[in-house]
């Protein structure tokens, strides 16, 4: 009696949380995504209608997609949640134990391999934590439930199913963040279908499992984005009084040069050639504000993830993983 009363009371459990976390069958948003994946790419409506039924609504990822612990913070605020002693540690411990891929990664994609391994820290503490909600529901979750970002989450559902059908992979099984970034590098699926490489010729492209192919993806993403071999990311510029502040974080983009900046009141503090393309930023540090020119590296760094700070965080971890291990070599 006791075994069948604790066996019901569990079954009740799962079935209130089944409750508590309905799928999106009668969701009309989703019903119409079913009609579109059959007629656009000729899903199967009966398990495709199964799927979303499977995929079930999380009120905890509408609630983390609408605040994102680290954006409002200040910069010396911001750099201590990511450059800190073990990431500095964890960093070098990665290189070590992948540095014939990293090698080959900056051979062939021509990023240097502190960059590669400082976004894979900051994304996943090196493949220590790569988010462990369902990909599927939180694709859906954002797509069916947040109509500020619906069109955009929509978009990436339908590159999810996708990538699944063509790596012969369960779209059930797959973990990744709230948002549904996936693997090491924290992979949107848009971005998986683009950049992600099968690196070690396997004859799969895995980035939740295989080191190498992350590593290679994430090289391959800065570099189909414009990364300059052995150009420098961002250097210190030293305002004059008169500097015209109007253009200070006017644009992630590079939209001035080296030499146009200097005429406006921000020359560097490092030598770099005058026509170099180049923005102008501030950092908000415990001291007062910094200056920095941020060049063509810096802003490729910024398309991984649109933020002046994420950026400059990646940059600076790397220097203190080169220097942690000694030197590059």
């Amino acid at each position: 009696m006791k075994w069948t009363t604790g066996l019901l009371a569990g079954m009740g459990l799962v079935l209130a949380a089944c409750a508590q976390e309905p799928g999106h069958a009668d969701n009309p948003e989703a019903q119409a995504f079913v009609e579109y994946m059959v007629s656009e790419h000729d899903f199967d409506r009966e398990e495709l209608s199964q799927l979303m039924r499977e995929a079930k609504r999380k009120d905890s990822i509408l609630k983390a997609i609408k605040r994102p612990a680290e954006k409002a913070k200040p910069w010396y605020e911001y750099r201590k949640l990511f450059v800190t002693p073990r990431s500095i540690s964890g960093g070098v411990d990665f290189w070590d134990k992948n540095a014939g891929a990293l090698a080959e990664a900056e051979k062939r994609y021509g990023v240097p391999a502190e960059m590669i391994v400082a976004i894979i820290g900051i994304e996943t503490r090196y493949g220590g934590n790569m988010g462990g909600y369902r990909v599927l529901d939180a694709l859906a979750t954002l797509a069916f439930n947040y109509p500020r970002r619906s069109k955009f989450f929509t978009k990436e559902l339908e590159n999810f199913l996708l990538l699944t059908r063509d790596q012969n992979m369960d779209p059930r099984e797959l973990k990744g963040s709230y948002a549904g970034a996936m693997g090491f590098g924290q992979f949107m699926p848009s971005s998986y279908r683009a950049y992600a490489v099968d690196f070690n010729g396997d004859g799969a492209v895995d980035i939740w499992r295989d080191t190498e192919d992350a590593i290679g993806s994430v090289a391959n993403y800065l570099a189909r984005h414009g990364w300059l071999p052995r150009e420098p990311v961002t250097v210190l510029a030293n305002p004059r009084p008169n500097a015209d502040m109007t253009i200070v974080n006017d644009s992630l983009d590079p939209n001035w040069t080296v030499g146009q900046l200097a005429e406006k009141g921000f020359p560097a503090t490092t030598q770099v050639r005058d026509d170099m393309a180049a923005n102008v930023f501030s950092l908000q540090t415990e001291q007062g504000k910094q200056y920095w020119i941020g060049l063509k590296n810096f802003y490729v760094i910024t398309r991984y993830n649109r933020s002046r700070l994420y950026a400059m965080a990646a940059y600076d971890l790397a220097q203190e993983i080169v220097k942690a291990r000694g030197g590059r070599s």
